[in-house]
């Protein structure tokens, strides 16, 4: 059962979602004075969604971002893949 590897994907159309999304989230965190980039990781490690403001409905769409596609498109983007 176990001895394939398992493939996971987005497409773009979704990448460029995830993308405004966290956009908005990273700016609402920054405008509340938050440090974004420590509270989204606090928020991918723990999925607990206090880590993130709800100002500008950001706690909102943070729920709705799926967080294995958010670590794959991190992931790939970082490593320009």
């Amino acid at each position: 059962m176990f001895d394939k590897t398992m493939t996971f994907s987005v497409n773009e159309d979704r990448e460029a979602e995830l993308k405004k999304n966290l956009t908005i989230i990273y700016d609402a965190l920054t405008e509340k004075g938050y440090n974004p980039v420590n509270q989204i990781v606090g928020y991918i490690l723990s999925e607990d969604p206090t880590f993130i403001t709800t100002h500008n409905n950001a706690r909102s769409l943070i729920r709705h971002i799926d967080r294995d596609e958010l670590l794959q498109v991190l992931v790939r983007n970082y490593l320009n893949a």
